[in-house]
């Protein structure tokens, strides 16, 4: 049985090449040109996938656009606009449309979106969103709302600004966005922009040409070609030089790259997601970041909320690091003592789940390896910050003590004693240390000792 389709336009241009456009794909079309008739065709059956034009004699594009995603949620919906008209385009995308298409239309672009848009089946999303919850972990309320969030975003094709604290697993959530979506079997290329040197940006998203500057001996392909049908994740994003800023904000809107000594334009259909632990609007304020690509790149924002924020969910992330971190160095998993679970209760987290994965992994090492207690754990005993650790502003100032690097500073002072007294015998060392001989050599590698 073939899919079916709504396509509301006033042009019987485009309501011709839609229709033949999917037709050619085995999808039936029922057409409206008007708000009016597109309510009718709604109530009488139900569609996989609409098309709607902005401006119609009756209404917009945008009453469309709400009504199906309040009545028809499993319905994409794609909205066409006037080429240019970006802004549109992105209140659009608030208001739910899946995606957007500019006039004139591209057989190309519109044969992507359709793909993509069919490919959003309630039961590959139900299966996909139960695996979700493996990696997500947690039961309190804002982790719950997080994840809601990210099946509604899934759903579409938006730009997102991921924000919160480092350590809080913006990357996670991105992913989590990409693998629930119509985009899961493509690539998912995730980039740091504050650890690409200036020079090498453009080339690195764009690509180059053999010749392009010394050094370019072969053609390269770049970052936003390699995740052609897929997911760009720009982490970092406020660190992007303000040249590099103008050239991603045309490349989004044109969806289209030109490689650095390259004459010609290459489509390119992606997905942008960006995060950063910085307040990006602050930035824009300071003038260090384009307020347009601001707009562009948070068309919706959404937030992931520190460690503190959901204390009871530590025993269940406790658990889940020590198994994985049991398996990574060939140990049994350690019991996890009621005393250390009340300390790690109280605190306050400053590096979120990041720091209570560093914070298992030094606890695993100085503990007998059965059972960890309170003191394994190494935690500060005053407060980092003034503030309250509930507070939302709670964050470590920059003329704080960087704890991890004072405590990876204290375990590796520990683990050149012992070996010194031991005259760098590692087996009376582990031995010494109350580790196994497994555990040390981990530690060796890590650190830099070996």
């Amino acid at each position: 049985m073939n899919r079916q389709a709504l396509v509301i336009d006033d042009e019987p241009d485009i309501l011709e090449l839609l229709t033949m456009t999917l037709s050619g794909m085995s999808i039936d079309c029922v057409t409206a040109e008007s708000v009016a008739q597109a309510n009718q065709a709604l109530k009488q059956q139900s569609f996989d996938l609409c098309f709607t034009d902005m401006r119609l004699p009756d209404g917009n594009g945008l009453d469309i656009v709400r009504t199906i995603q309040k009545s028809y949620p499993n319905c994409p919906v794609a909205v066409i606009t006037a080429h240019g008209n970006i802004d549109l385009a992105v209140e659009a995308l608030k208001s739910g449309a899946f995606d957007f298409v500019s006039k004139p239309l591209k057989l190309k672009v519109l044969r992507d979106l359709v793909n993509s848009a069919l490919n959003l089946s309630p039961l590959k999303s139900d299966v996909k969103e139960r695996r979700s919850r493996d990696k997500l972990l947690g039961d309190t309320d804002v982790i719950r709302s997080l994840r809601n969030k990210i099946s509604k975003l899934a759903r579409s094709q938006a730009p997102v600004y991921i924000t919160g604290e480092s350590g809080t697993g913006k990357e996670l959530v991105a992913r989590l966005i990409h693998e629930l979506g119509s985009r899961s079997d493509e690539a998912f290329v995730p980039i740091n922009c504050g650890a690409i040197p200036a020079e090498l940006v453009e080339s690195e998203f764009f690509g180059h040409k053999k010749g392009a500057f010394t050094g370019a001996v072969a053609d390269k392909q770049g970052l936003f070609q390699a995740a052609n049908g897929g997911t760009l994740f720009l982490d970092e994003v406020a660190d992007l030089p303000l040249m590099m800023q103008v050239k991603l904000l045309r490349a989004i809107q044109e969806k289209a790259i030109r490689p650095v000594g390259g004459n010609e334009e290459i489509s390119v259909d992606v997905r942008i997601l960006s995060a950063t632990h910085k307040n990006l609007a602050e930035c824009v304020k300071q003038g260090s970041f384009r307020e347009d690509l601001f707009y562009r790149l948070n068309v919706i924002e959404l937030s992931v909320p520190p460690l503190r924020q959901r204390k009871a969910d530590i025993p269940l992330l406790v658990e889940h690091i020590l198994v994985q971190l049991a398996a990574k160095s060939g140990e049994l998993k350690p019991v996890i003592g009621e005393d250390a679970i009340s300390a790690l209760r109280e605190y306050a987290f400053p590096g979120n789940v990041r720091e209570l994965e560093n914070i298992l992994e030094r606890a695993m090492t100085w503990s007998d390896g059965s059972v960890i207690h309170e003191a394994d754990l190494m935690l500060p005993e005053a407060p980092l910050n003034s503030l309250s650790a509930d507070e939302p502003g709670f964050s470590l100032t920059a003329d704080k003590v960087d704890l991890e690097s004072q405590l990876e500073d204290q375990e590796r002072q520990l683990i050149v004693d012992a070996l010194e007294s031991t005259r760098w015998n590692k087996t009376a060392a582990a031995k010494k240390l109350g580790i196994s001989f497994r555990s040390l050599r981990y530690k060796l590698k890590k650190l830099a000792l070996d």
